[in-house]
């Protein structure tokens, strides 16, 4: 990856707050440019442009960083990656666990894993309502993978006791938080500002350590 790859990572890492160190950040960009290598066999993104995966992948997944908690973490329908390999990076004290179901995502995060030699990162195939690990998740993440009820329906009995749900979506959800019935936990609503990114972002948080009953 180029020198003004870099430049627009470390611009847009000061922008979001953040300071990772060159280690990591050069991390970041190989992983970007195995995605670009594969998704011209796979197709793993529609997004081509290296510079617009540079905010629309990696500043857009960074964003939530300060919302993670705990030791254990899993990315839910990770996809290519996004979030969950982004964030292991940045926080490679974090064990890491990236699910999906799709067999081409899955060989191209083991590859990714074996190539960066991450040792905070498993993979899993499989679907996540079907999948019971030996031990909980502090933090379990989806990035627009369904509706929040759907997601706490197929996820939730993945979360530790006092764990917490990050649903990452566009424009504010409204009609999805209105869905959600008497017996879900109350979520907080933090809109999020990605650097480079015009489009709305924001991060749905179930905080299953204060949950807050409804009336």
């Amino acid at each position: 990856m180029s020198q003004d790859l870099s430049h627009l990572l470390e611009a847009g890492l000061r922008a979001l707050g953040f300071a990772l160190e060159a280690d990591r950040r050069a991390a970041l960009l190989s992983f970007l440019e195995l995605l670009n290598k594969w998704n011209r066999a796979y197709n793993l993104t529609a997004v081509r442009d290296p510079r617009e995966m540079v905010t629309i992948h990696l500043l857009d997944s960074l964003a939530i960083l300060p919302y993670l908690h705990g030791q254990r973490l899993i990315d839910v329908g990770t996809g290519a990656g996004l979030p969950g390999m982004a964030l292991a990076m940045a926080k490679p004290e974090g064990a890491w666990t990236l699910l999906d179901s799709n067999a081409k995502k899955v060989r191209f995060l083991t590859q990714v894993v074996i190539e960066l030699k991450l040792g905070n990162v498993e993979v899993v195939r499989a679907r996540a309502e079907e999948y019971r690990p030996l031990r909980l998740f502090d933090t379990v993440v989806a990035r627009a993978v369904c509706s929040l009820k759907e997601l706490l329906s197929i996820a939730g009995h993945l979360i530790a006791p006092e764990g917490s749900l990050l649903a990452m979506k566009g424009t504010y959800p409204e009609a999805e938080l209105g869905a959600l019935g008497s017996s879900c936990p109350v979520p907080q609503v933090h809109r999020l500002d990605v650097p480079g990114l015009e489009a709305e972002r924001h991060l749905v948080v179930f905080d299953f350590a204060r949950e807050t009953p409804r009336v």
